[in-house]
């Protein structure tokens, strides 16, 4: 979950993204050639992709409505249409997932990976998007739940030992932290120049929230080593079991020190105010605007 780690616990080589910073000439250098293209129509007034990204970004970093995005970005609508175009078909995720797939290729990224979640409060903004009509994908429920702290939005998601994003998966509030696992460890699919993408981590670090023997087994089918604790309960059941408890499962203490990092991940994310509160009424477009962080995240 989100945690209050002191900001001493942030590597000085991790570049802070506040609200209101554009992209930078590399960043752009290196995202360019990843959008698609499109030549403009006679009389088409089509903005420059760098434009509309720097507008996108604006709105979710300061959180701002859409009505109420700068002049210098032009009409609020063209950039709001070419966000949803690109999280419907997609070009929002391939773009980060290439930027993650450059890092392996480069050997910046390695395979040590901790899965958490944490809860966003949906803004009552965001609730009442219709059924009828929704977006390609768009889950039954939006990815909204309602519970004794309001309308909430869980994201689900994996990091890398630099504390960079590797995958999201959203659902409602209320939901547990278990059951998404196998769905945030499915997206991990980081293409290679050569074969298949690579889809296993060496390693899979998570809390006691993800104690469970379905877990556990699904980790040890794939040959990925799991480092979770197990909790009280479940110890104190294998002990009173006696000899027909088993032995406990294995746990690398000195690894599991590194779990800290997805937790950090999450700190830099909630840094963008439009993600730390949920305002979109669509889950698809709320998971485009994550994958616009990971994307300024790893091309820094």
């Amino acid at each position: 979950m989100s945690p209050g780690h002191s900001p001493r616990q942030f590597r000085l080589d991790q570049p802070v993204v506040g609200p209101g910073v554009p992209l930078t000439d590399a960043q752009w250098a290196r995202i360019e050639p990843l959008l698609p293209n499109r030549t403009p129509k006679r009389g088409d007034r089509w903005r420059e992709h760098r434009q509309v990204i720097d507008a996108i970004a604006f709105k979710f970093q300061t959180g701002t409505w859409w009505v109420h995005l700068p002049d210098r970005y032009g009409s609020w609508r063209g950039v709001y249409n070419r966000l949803r175009m690109w999280a419907v078909d997609g070009t929002w995720e391939r773009v980060f997932i290439t930027l993650v797939a450059q890092a392996d290729a480069d050997e910046d990224l390695t395979w040590a990976v901790s899965v958490d979640s944490t809860i966003v409060r949906a803004h009552q903004h965001a609730a009442g998007a219709r059924k009828k009509g929704a977006l390609a994908h768009e889950p039954g429920d939006h990815a909204i739940g309602r519970s004794c702290g309001g309308l909430t939005t869980k994201i689900h998601l994996a990091a890398d030992d630099r504390c960079r994003p590797l995958a999201f998966h959203l659902t409602a509030g209320q939901a547990g932290d278990a059951p998404a696992f196998t769905e945030v460890t499915a997206r991990l699919r980081v293409p290679r120049r050569r074969g298949r993408p690579r889809t296993r981590p060496e390693v899979v670090l998570a809390d006691k929230a993800y104690s469970s023997r379905a877990i556990r087994e699904h980790l040890r089918r794939r040959g990925i080593r799991a480092v979770i604790p197990v909790p009280a309960d479940q110890r104190g059941h294998r002990l009173r079991r006696g000899s027909r408890g088993g032995r406990p499962p294995s746990f690398d203490r000195e690894a599991y020190k590194q779990r800290n990092t997805v937790e950090r991940c999450v700190n830099r994310l909630k840094q963008w105010r439009g993600i730390a509160t949920r305002y979109e009424k669509n889950a698809t477009i709320y998971l485009a605007g994550l994958h616009i962080v990971g994307i300024f995240l790893w091309s820094a």
